[in-house]
C-alpha cells in the first residue's frame, strides 16, 4: 500500500512539467511589436510615446523588445519600412499596377480613401512623422524619403504609361504632376487634421479629382467620376 501511494503521488507532479511547456513565437513576437509601435506613435507621435506604452499594447515583455530591437529608434525605424511603407504600397502602389487607366485608378484611390475618425484625428502616419522626425534624425529622414519616392514612382509610372496609351495628355509632366498630387494630399490630410472637420477632407477630394479629369487625352471623362 506504501508503495502505491508513493507511485501515484510522482505520476500526478509529472503532469505540470509537461503542460507548462509553451512554444514561443519570434515573428509573431515582432509583428505585435511593430502593430503597437505604429499605433502608439500614429495617437502620440515617436517622441510622445514611451516603450513602456508600446509593451503594454503588445503585450509582450521588455527582454522581448530587446531581443528583436536594439532601441526605441531601431523600433521606429523598422515601423517606417514595414508598417507605412507597407501601408502606402496597399492603398496608393498596387491600385496602380497593371490597369488599364492611370486616371481611372488614380481617381478611384482618392474615392476609396476613408474620411473616418481616426484618419481625421490621427492625419497622415507618413506625414506626421515627416514632419516630427525629419528634421530630428537623419535615418528617420532617408527612410521617410524612401517612402515619399515610392510613393512618387508609382504615380509617375502610371501616368507614363497612360500617356503611351493615349489616354494622358502629352504635354503633361509626370513627375510634377506625381509631386503636386502628393503635395495636394498631405496638404489635405493637413488641413482636415488641424480644423478637425470632414469637409475638409470631401472638398480637397473633389478639387483633386477634378484636376485628374483634366489630365484625360481629349478632355475625356470617366463614368466612374461622377459630376464633381
Amino acid at each position: 500500500m506504501p508503495t502505491y501511494i508513493l507511485i501515484g503521488m510522482l505520476a500526478i507532479k509529472k503532469r505540470p512539467r509537461r503542460a507548462a511547456i509553451t512554444p514561443r513565437n519570434p515573428r509573431r513576437t515582432r509583428e505585435r511589436l511593430l502593430r503597437a509601435a505604429f499605433q502608439e506613435v500614429y495617437k502620440s507621435g515617436f517622441r510622445g510615446t514611451d516603450l513602456e506604452t508600446i509593451l503594454a499594447t503588445a503585450r509582450v515583455t521588455k527582454g522581448a523588445l530587446y531581443h528583436h530591437f536594439a532601441s526605441k529608434e531601431d523600433l521606429g525605424y523598422a515601423v517606417v519600412d514595414e508598417v507605412i511603407l507597407g501601408i502606402t504600397r496597399d492603398k496608393w502602389l498596387q491600385p496602380l499596377k497593371n490597369i488599364e487607366n492611370p486616371i481611372d485608378a488614380l481617381v478611384a484611390v482618392l474615392q476609396s480613401r476613408s474620411t473616418e475618425q481616426e484618419e481625421l484625428q490621427c492625419g497622415c502616419p507618413l506625414n506626421n512623422l515627416a514632419q516630427e522626425m525629419s528634421p530630428l534624425d537623419e535615418r528617420f529622414r532617408v527612410k521617410l524619403a524612401k517612402v515619399f519616392s515610392a510613393w512618387h514612382k508609382g504615380i509617375s509610372a502610371a501616368l507614363r504609361q497612360g500617356q503611351k496609351l493615349g489616354l494622358v495628355r502629352s504635354d503633361v509632366d509626370s513627375d510634377e504632376t506625381a509631386t503636386f498630387l502628393i503635395a495636394a494630399f498631405e496638404g489635405c490630410m493637413s488641413l482636415a487634421k488641424n480644423s478637425q472637420d470632414v469637409l475638409v477632407l470631401r472638398s480637397v477630394k473633389k478639387g483633386m479629382i477634378r484636376y485628374l479629369e483634366s489630365l484625360r487625352a481629349g478632355g475625356g471623362r470617366s463614368r466612374a467620376s461622377g459630376p464633381g
